[in-house]
C-alpha cells in the first residue's frame, strides 16, 4: 500500500469513525430531517463545483443512472434512518449496530447476487456477531424507553445500507468515484426535501446551536462528499478484504469518542457485546481465509 492509498485509507477510518458523533450533535437543536437535508446539499454543491473545475464527465446513460439510483438507495434510506436513530441512541451504539452491514449483505447477496452458501465457520460468526448485538440492545433497551425505536431506525439503515451495496455490485461501470457520489446524492434530494417537509417543514433558525451547524457543515464536506470519494477510491486500489476492515476499526474507534467527546456511558453489557459483535464480524470477513492458510500449513 503506498503512502497516497494508506492516507485516504486513514481518513475514511477517520471520517466514518466521527460520523456517528456527529450525527448525533447535528441533531441536537436542528430537527434530523432538516440536518441530514443541509448536509447533502452541501456536498452536492461543492462536489459539482469541483467537476465543473476539474471537467469531470458524468455519464446519464442507463446502466450510469442505474448505479446512481442503487447508491442512493442506500443514501437516502440509511441516511434518513440514522438520523432518526440519533434521537434515541449514543453515537457508539450506531457504530456498533452499522458494523453489521457486511454482515446482513452477505446474508442478502446470497439471496438476490445467488452467492454461494456460507461456511460452516461463518455460520457461527453470524450467531456470534447477533448474540453480541442482542447483548448491547437488551443493555440500551433498559436504559431508556424509547430506545427501542432508535434500534429499530439504526437497523433500518444498515438493511437500507447492505441492500445497497449488493444492487451496486450488480452493476459494472467504470466512473469516476465523484461521479457515483455526486449523481447519488442528487438523486437523494428530493426524498430528503419531501421528508423534511413531512415530518418538520419548519425552519427554526434561531434555535441552532453552533456545534449542531458546526457538524452539519463537517458532514457535508467529509463525511457525504469526502468520505465516499475515498471509500470509492480505495474500493479500487485494494483488496475487498482490506477495505472490509474498516467496518472493524470504526465501531470502536467511534465508541472512544463518544465516551470521551460525548459523555456516554460504555456500560459491561455494551463492551461484552461489543466485543463479541466485532469477534462474529472479524470472523465471517476473514475466518475462511485464515482456516485455508492454516490448512496449507499442516500439508
Amino acid at each position: 500500500m503506498n503512502a497516497k492509498v494508506a492516507s485516504v485509507y486513514l481518513l475514511v477510518v477517520l471520517i466514518w469513525s466521527t460520523t456517528p458523533l456527529g450525527i448525533v450533535w447535528s441533531s441536537e437543536t436542528v430537527h434530523p430531517t432538516m440536518a441530514v437535508l443541509l448536509r447533502m446539499l452541501i456536498a452536492v454543491v461543492l462536489g459539482a463545483i469541483v467537476i465543473v473545475y476539474k471537467k469531470i464527465e458524468v455519464p446519464t446513460h442507463k446502466t450510469a443512472l442505474k448505479l446512481y439510483s442503487y447508491s442512493a438507495l442506500g443514501i437516502f434510506g440509511g441516511m434518513s434512518s440514522a438520523y432518526m436513530a440519533a434521537q434515541y441512541l449514543p453515537s457508539g451504539i450506531m457504530s456498533l449496530i452499522f458494523g453489521l452491514a457486511p454482515l446482513i449483505s452477505g446474508l442478502i447477496a446470497r439471496k438476490i447476487l445467488d452467492e454461494p452458501r456460507f461456511s460452516g465457520l461463518r455460520k457461527i460468526a453470524l450467531t456470534i456477531a447477533f448474540f453480541g448485538l442482542a447483548v448491547v440492545c437488551s443493555d440500551n433497551l433498559i436504559v431508556a424507553k424509547d430506545n427501542w425505536l432508535g434500534l429499530i431506525y439504526i437497523l433500518a439503515a444498515v438493511i437500507f445500507f447492505s441492500l445497497s451495496g449488493v444492487f451496486v455490485k450488480s452493476v459494472k461501470l467504470d466512473i469516476n468515484p465523484l461521479s457515483t457520489t455526486i449523481g447519488a446524492l442528487t438523486l437523494t434530494l428530493p426524498g430528503f426535501i419531501a421528508v423534511w417537509l413531512i415530518f418538520d417543514g419548519s425552519l427554526s433558525v434561531e434555535q441552532w446551536q453552533p456545534r449542531a451547524v458546526y457538524s452539519i457543515l463537517y458532514l457535508g464536506v467529509f463525511g457525504s462528499l469526502i468520505g465516499f470519494v475515498g471509500y470509492y477510491y480505495i474500493l479500487q486500489k485494494l483488496e475487498a478484504s482490506t477495505v472490509a476492515l474498516v467496518t472493524l476499526m470504526t465501531p470502536v474507534i467511534a465508541m472512544i469518542f463518544g465516551a470521551v467527546f460525548n459523555q456516554e456511558v460504555i456500560t459491561d453489557k455494551i463492551l461484552i457485546g461489543a466485543v463479541l459483535v466485532m469477534l462474529g464480524l472479524g470472523l465471517f470477513l476473514y475466518g475462511d481465509r485464515i482456516n485455508r492458510h492454516i490448512s496449507k500449513l499442516r500439508i
